[in-house]
């Protein structure tokens, strides 16, 4: 499935983990002790996390927890010989055209995954209840939220106010806030007594430095309307970025590399000790690298000839650059990277220009990036195209020699890429290495929803 939402391309491959099995008959299940069931053991016990550190939202789910419990941790046992942990946690990942749904239990172990190929919206709660029947109650629910918005700097627990700051930025992601936010409360309308995690694609993005983020327009524009680079893709390159330094060998604030997120949305990031310090995603994700149907960066005047000569409105500007244009616009008939490379094999010119275009672009990315860096201890791809379609990794690395990348590159297969969580394909000798990681979003919206819930734990 591709986690932006927008197909990039439809029809991709999904990965389907280990199901749950038969459903175990009514009662079998052990009792889950949702959070605000637990019994005070003191006038305040909330949890701290990053984007609340004096526990202005209070305590997780209004209630205490009882001394020397973990809040995802809570188990009892329902006449049963033995207890079984009920910390799982629930994911939710809302694209523009599509719903993932994950649930994953204490130990990190995706227990079941579905994926709902119809827009988020009031069928939602249908789709989410429907779910919830078929497996054990979640103790917690980690929500994927593209932009943060300006006030919230780190994934952070769900209440009225985030609500409203959400609804506030919507525009600003219109193709991900406004459907994620139809989960969100359907969700919370379901499971009203269990912790809400906002998981933000931004947050990896937070401390670019300054001239990264500043865009080159007055400082009324800077300060009073809050326009800067914000930076996306965030959980993916969270996840990419340790599996990276596993593969390597090297802690992650010893590396320097570049990681490119090729999906729906596509983009590339500089990581320089562990930190972003380049992205090519701007205020919104419209901006940088062509994608399956959004424009990537247009020069800003051409969009206001459109306006003052053709007479284009700001609707049917954002319709076409966000959904018409991309690989689908260049080629007239698909944004699917596979279809074009059959559709080129095939003599199709649109499609070979497509394509043509799409790695140019790419390779632009990756190089202004690697300028953000020191030297490059690595190139990274993940996303769905970048973990699936080799011709692409192959047409642009073969053209990144002035970065000491080569072609020539091994193809893994899909299965085994998926088993094993990454492959370093580069073969040539002191060529900089190059790697393919599974995209792990969903495994990092479990991750984060419980380090900001407090409880250490594995997520795979």
């Amino acid at each position: 499935m591709d986690t932006d939402g927008a197909p990039g391309g439809e029809g991709r491959r999904v990965r389907r983990v280990r199901n749950v099995g038969s459903r175990l008959e009514d009662g079998d299940w052990d009792t889950g002790v949702l959070l605000t069931d637990l019994p005070s053991r003191a006038e305040n016990n909330p949890v701290r996390t990053e984007a609340d550190p004096e526990h202005r939202f209070g305590p997780i789910g209004g209630r205490t927890l009882p001394e020397g419990a973990g809040a995802l941790e809570v188990c009892v046992s329902a006449d049963r010989s033995h207890e079984s942990c009920v910390g799982h946690v629930l994911v939710l990942d809302a694209g523009s055209s599509s719903l993932h749904i994950a649930l994953f239990a204490a130990d990190g172990e995706r227990v079941v995954d579905r994926d709902v190929s119809e827009p988020p919206g009031p069928a939602a709660a249908g789709e989410l209840r429907n779910f919830l029947s078929e497996v054990p109650a979640p103790a917690a629910v980690g929500h994927r939220i593209v932009h943060s918005g300006p006030h919230l700097t780190g994934h952070t627990l769900i209440d009225a106010r985030v609500r409203a700051l959400l609804a506030d930025v919507a525009d600003l992601a219109p193709l991900h806030v406004a459907p994620a936010l139809h989960v969100v409360d359907a969700a919370r309308e379901l499971l009203p007594d269990v912790p809400h995690v906002a998981c933000f694609d931004t947050v990896f993005h937070k401390d670019l430095p300054a001239e990264a983020r500043t865009y080159a327009v007055p400082e009324r524009w800077r300060a009073e309307y809050g326009l800067r680079r914000y930076g996306f893709h965030g959980l993916s390159y969270s996840w990419a970025l340790q599996r990276t330094a596993q593969a390597l060998g090297r802690p992650v604030d010893n590396l320097q590399v570049v990681l490119v997120h090729m999906g729906g949305g596509c983009s590339a990031c500089a990581v320089r000790n562990g930190h972003s310090v380049d992205t090519t995603m701007g205020l919104t994700p419209l901006e940088g690298l062509v994608m399956s149907r959004r424009s990537g960066s247009l020069d800003p005047g051409a969009l206001l000839w459109l306006q003052r000569r053709h007479g284009l409105r700001t609707a049917e500007l954002d319709d076409t650059l966000h959904r018409h244009s991309g690989l689908l616009g260049l080629s007239g008939t698909s944004g699917d990277t596979r279809d074009l490379v059959r559709a080129r094999a095939e003599g199709d010119a649109a499609a070979a220009l497509a394509l043509a275009t799409f790695t140019l672009s790419c390779r632009r990315g990756i190089a202004s990036m690697a300028a953000s860096l020191d030297r490059l201890d690595a190139l990274v791809f993940t996303g769905e195209i970048g973990e699936d379609q080799p011709e692409v990794r192959e047409e642009i690395c073969s053209a990144l020699t002035v970065l000491g990348v080569r072609g020539g590159l091994l193809v893994p297969e899909l299965e085994d890429l998926m088993r094993e969580g990454l492959r370093r394909i580069d073969q040539a000798v002191r060529s900089v290495p190059v790697l393919v990681v599974a995209t792990g979003e969903i495994q990092q919206i479990a991750a984060e929803t419980r380090r900001v819930l407090g409880i250490a734990g594995e997520t795979r």
